[in-house]
C-alpha cells in the first residue's frame, strides 16, 4: 500500500532521489541518462516528487548527496553509477531507505545496514546471446575465427558480461578464438580504443565494448578497422550496420520499479533483488542488417531455454581457457 502519513493515516507524495556519478550526458553516459528517465516516468505516473544530485567530483566517495537527499526527508534514495559512500550514508540515516542500480549489498564498503537494497541484473543472460552473434559472424569470414571483450576493471558486473558472452560464442563454435582485456578505466576512451586495436591485430572479428565511456573507443577502433562491435548498456545500433546487437540494460526500468515499489509500501531492504531477461531488464538491442533472420530465430530459442532454466549462463570465466 502507499505510505500514509502517521498522523491523519492520509496518503501522503512520496520521495525518490537520485544520485548520479557525474552530470547528465546522454551522449557520453547513456546509461546515467536512463536512470534519470526512469526518475521521470516515476514522476509522472507514479506521483512521486522527485530529485537528482551529483556529487562534487572532487570527493567522488563521499555519502554527503545520500545524506542530503535522506535529510530533506525522501523516502527511496537510488545510487546510479557510483555507490561510494551509499553505506554510510545508510547508517546515519536510519528512517530513510536507499537502493543501489545494480550494485549488491556485497559490494558496499562498509558493510550496507538493513536499510540498503541492492539489485542484480542479469546481464550476461543477454550476453549469451550476444556472444553467440559474435561467433557464428566471425565465423563466416577467414581464418582466424577471434572475438573479443574489452572491459574497463573487473568488478563482477563486468565478469558476468564478459563470462556470459564467451559462453555463447563457444556455443556457437565450441572452437572459437578468445580474447580479452582490460582498459584500466571506465571513462578513457583512448585506453580502450588502445586494447581493442591489439586484439584486433590478433584476428579478432568482433569487439564487445564492456567499458562504459571508455568502451567508446573500443567501438570506434572496430569500425575504423571494418570488423564489428557489440554495444552494452543501451542500444548501440545508431554507431552503423558494424554494431551487431548491444548488451541492453534496463536501467529506466530498473529505477521506475523500485519507486513503484516504494509508492506500494512494498520495497524489500536488506537483500538483493534479482532482474532477469524474463521481465525485461535486460535484452538485445536491434539487429545489423548482418544479423539473418534465421540467426536471430535461433536466439528466440535460446532465450527461451534460458529462462526456463535449460541454460545457466556463468558468471564467472577462467581467462587462460
Amino acid at each position: 500500500m502507499a505510505i500514509t502519513t502517521a498522523s491523519a493515516g492520509s496518503k501522503r507524495q512520496v520521495r525518490v532521489g537520485l544520485v548520479l556519478s557525474q552530470p547528465l550526458s546522454r551522449a557520453h553516459d547513456p546509461a546515467a541518462y536512463a536512470t534519470y528517465r526512469g526518475l521521470l516516468q516515476a514522476k509522472r505516473q507514479l506521483g512521486v516528487q522527485v530529485k537528482a544530485v551529483v556529487p562534487n567530483p572532487s570527493f567522488p566517495f563521499d555519502p554527503a548527496p545520500f545524506g542530503y537527499l535522506a535529510a530533506q526527508g525522501y523516502d527511496l534514495v537510488i545510487a546510479s553509477g557510483s555507490v561510494g559512500g551509499l553505506s554510510e550514508a545508510g547508517h546515519r540515516f536510519r528512517n530513510a531507505n536507499f537502493a543501489a542500480v545494480d550494485a549488491t549489498r556485497g559490494q558496499l564498503q562498509p558493510a550496507a545496514p538493513a536499510n540498503v537494497e541492492g539489485t542484480v541484473l542479469h546481464a550476461e543472460q543477454a550476453a549469451y546471446l550476444a556472444g553467440f552473434v559474435a561467433a557464428r559472424v566471425a565465423d563466416r569470414g577467414s581464418r582466424p575465427h577471434v572475438v573479443s571483450s574489452v572491459g574497463g576493471f573487473p568488478i563482477p558486473q563486468v565478469q558476468a558480461l564478459i563470462a556470459g558472452f564467451r559462453a555463447g560464442a563457444r556455443r556457437a563454435d565450441p572452437k572459437i578464438g578468445l580474447r580479452n582485456a582490460y582498459a584500466g578505466s571506465f571513462i578513457n576512451e583512448p585506453a580502450c580504443r588502445n586494447v581493442a586495436l591489439d586484439q584486433i591485430a590478433h584476428g579478432s572479428r568482433v569487439v564487445f565494448d564492456v567499458a562504459g565511456v571508455c568502451g567508446v573507443g573500443a567501438l570506434e577502433a572496430a569500425k575504423q578497422k571494418g570488423v564489428y562491435g557489440v554495444g552494452v548498456d543501451t542500444d548501440q545500433s545508431w554507431r552503423g550496420r558494424f554494431i551487431l546487437t548491444s548488451v541492453v540494460l534496463n536501467w529506466k526500468l530498473a529505477v521506475y520499479t523500485l519507486a513503484k515499489l516504494a509508492v506500494q509500501g512494498r520495497l524489500p531492504t536488506g537483500g538483493n533483488l534479482s532482474w532477469d531477461m524474463r521481465h525485461h531488464f535486460v535484452g538485445l538491442g536491434k539487429f545489423s542488417p548482418k544479423v539473418h533472420l534465421s540467426l536471430q530465430r535461433q536466439l528466440k530459442r535460446l532465450a527461451a531455454q534460458i529462462g526456463h532454466g535449460k541454460i545457466v549462463v556463468p558468471t564467472t570465466f577462467n581467462a587462460r581457457h
